[in-house]
C-alpha cells in the first residue's frame, strides 16, 4: 500500500507520541483524506512490531466498520482480523485484529478480554464526562488492562458542548498527535475543491429557541417546512444543481426531508429520502443507488453527516440551519471527496451556516463551542513562538510580540460567505525587505522564521526545512522558487544561504481573523 506523505506522517506522529509521551492521543484528518488507510497502515505496523498485540477498532456505523476493514483487508489481505457488529451479522469475537461497533460490543469487555489498543473513528462522538456506552466499556476493559492505550480519529477535533476534545477536565484524550490541515489537503489536490453559489432563498427562524447550545429540533422543523420556503429552495437546487450529478440535502428532521424530497420530485429528478426510521435494507439500496449514479439526489435527516462515502457527490443543500460548527463541517465534507469527472463540489447554503461558521478551515472553536467544564479563561496563540496567551493581553508572555489591535477591517464571518479562506480575496503588498532567523518550539523541529517589511506592516511565514512528510514537501516547494539549487538539510544551512535568496518584489496577505496568512509572492 503506497501512502501519501500525509498518510505516512499521521502513523509516524502516532509511533513518536507514543515513544515520548504517555496518554491517549487524537489524529485529526478531514473527511475524505483516508482515514481508513491510515488506520489500516498503522494496525499493521503496530501488529508487525509487536505480534501479541490485541488490538480493537471501534466506531458507530455499519458502513464505517466494512469500510475501515475493507481497507486494512485490501493492504493485508492475510491480516488476523474480524468483525463484531449486528448490523453486519458479524461475530468475531476472538480476532486479535477486532473492528466492532459500539453498541454491539458495549457489554461484552470480558469476552473481548486483554486488549492492548483501542482506536475509535469519528471520536468526537464521546461526550466529555458522560456515561455513555464508549465510557463504559472503555473503563471495563481498562479495568482488565491497566495498560490500556486509546487513539481517537476524526475529522472535527471539538464538541459544541465542551470545546476541544483534549482540553478540560473528564476528557478521555489528551493530545492531538497529527493533524492534517483542510487547507493543505485542498491545496495539495488530496481534496475536491468547493465553491458556493448566492442563494436568494434564506430559511426564515425567526423565534426558534435554543436549548443546549442547539436549535430546538421541533421549533426548528416547523419553521423551515412553513410557507413556501422549501419550493423556492428546491427551485434554486433544481436551476444551480442543471449541471450536477449528484445531489445531497441536509434537512432538518423526517418530515422536513419528505418535504423537500417530494418537491424535487416535481421537477422529474429521481431522489430518495434516508432518515433513522428508513429500514436498514431499504436503507442500503437507495445509498448502493446513490453512489452508483442511478439515483440522482437524496435527502436526508440526521443520518448521513458521518459514516458516508459518496465521492461522487457534486451539490450539496444546507437545508438544516446548525448552530453546531462540527456538524456544519461534517455536512460539508460529505462533498470534498475526490472523484473520476469530479471537477469540484457546489455548497448552496439556504441556512446560514456558512455566513454563522465562517470558513471550515478558519473554524473558531473558543468562539463557537460552549467551554462549561474547564473553566479556562480563552486563549490565543502567540503567531511569532506559538506560545499560548490569555486572550486580553496585548503582548506575548514568552517573547515580547505585540499583537495587533482588533482590525475592524477584518470580518470573521466574510460577506463573500466563504467557504474556505482561500475564496477569501487576498492583497498584495510590496517588499521593502526580508529578514530571516531560526525559529524553535520545544519538541519540534526547528523551522526558518521568514519576515517581510511592507512599509509600516510585518509579515511572517515559517519553512519547515528540517520537517518530515508534506511539512517539508511544502519548504522544498518554497526553495525551488528561490534557488536552482537543493534545499539544505538544516535551518542553520539555510540562514547560510538566505542571503543569496531573491527578494520578492511583493507579497499576497490573506486575513485570517486577527491574524494574517502568506498566500503567494511575486518576483521582479
Amino acid at each position: 500500500m503506497e501512502l501519501r506523505p500525509y498518510q505516512r506522517a499521521a502513523i509516524d506522529g502516532i509511533t513518536s507520541y507514543f515513544e515520548h509521551m504517555h496518554g491517549n492521543p487524537l489524529v485529526v484528518m478531514p473527511t475524505g483524506t483516508g482515514k481508513s488507510v491510515v488506520i489500516a497502515g498503522f494496525v499493521r505496523e503496530a501488529f508487525e512490531g509487536w505480534p501479541d498485540t490485541r488490538i480493537l477498532m471501534l466506531t458507530h456505523v455499519k458502513e464505517l466498520i466494512a469500510q475501515n476493514f475493507a481497507a486494512l483487508i485490501r493492504s493485508w489481505p492475510e491480516a488476523p482480523a474480524g468483525i463484531y457488529s449486528a448490523g453486519l451479522n458479524k461475530r468475531d469475537i476472538g480476532a486479535q485484529i477486532l473492528f466492532a461497533g459500539i453498541q454491539s460490543i458495549a457489554k461484552k469487555a470480558y469476552h473481548v478480554q486483554r486488549c492492548d489498543l483501542v482506536l475509535i473513528d469519528e471520536a468526537h462522538l464521546i461526550g466529555r464526562g458522560d456515561a455513555g456506552m464508549y465510557r463504559k466499556f472503555l473503563s471495563d476493559l481498562h479495568q482488565i488492562n491497566p495498560q490500556l492505550k486509546v487513539i481517537g480519529f476524526t475529522a472535527t477535533p471539538y464538541r459544541m458542548d465542551s470545546g476541544m476534545l483534549h482540553h478540560g477536565e473528564g476528557r478521555i484524550f489528551t493530545d492531538i498527535a497529527y493533524e492534517a490541515k483542510i487547507l493543505e489537503m485542498f491545496e495539495a489536490g488530496y481534496l475536491s475543491p468547493v465553491t458556493t453559489n448566492p442563494t436568494t432563498t434564506t430559511l426564515d427562524i425567526t423565534g426558534v429557541g435554543t436549548r443546549g447550545g442547539e436549535f430546538i429540533a421541533g421549533q426548528l422543523e416547523k419553521a423551515v417546512m412553513a410557507g413556501d420556503q422549501t419550493a423556492l429552495a428546491v427551485q434554486e437546487i433544481v436551476t444551480l444543481g442543471r449541471d450536477r450529478g449528484s445531489w445531497l440535502a441536509f434537512c432538518t428532521g423526517v418530515d422536513h426531508a419528505i418535504q423537500v424530497r417530494d418537491e424535487i420530485r416535481k421537477h422529474g429528478i429521481d431522489c430518495e429520502t434516508v432518515t433513522g426510521e428508513t429500514p436498514p435494507a431499504e436503507r442500503d439500496r437507495m445509498l448502493r443507488a446513490f453512489k452508483a449514479g442511478k439515483l440522482r439526489a437524496l435527502t436526508n435527516a440526521n443520518v448521513l453527516t458521518t459514516g458516508f462515502d459518496a465521492p461522487g457527490v457534486d451539490l450539496i443543500a444546507l437545508m438544516r440551519p446548525t448552530k453546531s460548527v462540527g456538524l456544519y463541517v461534517q455536512m460539508i465534507g460529505r462533498g470534498t471527496r475526490l472523484a473520476e469527472g469530479k471537477e469540484d463540489c457546489l455548497v448552496l447554503d439556504f441556512a446560514g451556516n456558512v455566513t454563522l461558521h465562517g470558513p471550515i478551515d478558519k473554524i473558531d472553536v473558543q468562539k463557537n463551542a460552549k467551554t462549561a467544564g474547564d473553566g479556562e479563561a480563552p486563549k490565543k496563540e502567540c503567531p511569532q513562538c506559538e506560545a499560548p496567551n490569555y486572550a486580553g493581553v496585548r503582548v506575548c508572555v514568552e517573547c515580547g510580540y505585540e499583537f495587533p489591535p482588533p482590525a475592524p477591517a477584518i470580518d470573521e464571518k466574510p460577506t463573500d460567505a466563504a467557504i474556505i479562506s482561500t475564496q477569501i480575496v487576498p492583497i498584495w503588498h510590496d517588499v521593502d525587505s526580508v529578514s530571516y532567523k531560526a525559529h524553535a518550539k520545544d519538541g519540534k523541529p526547528p523551522s526558518l522564521e521568514v519576515i517581510y517589511l511592507c512599509g509600516v506592516q510585518r509579515f511572517r511565514e515559517w519553512i519547515c526545512i528540517q520537517h518530515t512528510g508534506f511539512p517539508r514537501e511544502k519548504a522544498a516547494h518554497w526553495w525551488r522558487m528561490r534557488s536552482p539549487s537543493a534545499m539544505p538539510n538544516t535551518v542553520a544551512e539555510a540562514l547560510a544561504a538566505a542571503p543569496s535568496l531573491p527578494q520578492p518584489a511583493s507579497i499576497r496577505v490573506r486575513p485570517v481573523g486577527k491574524y494574517t496568512e502568506i498566500v503567494s509572492h511575486r518576483f521582479a
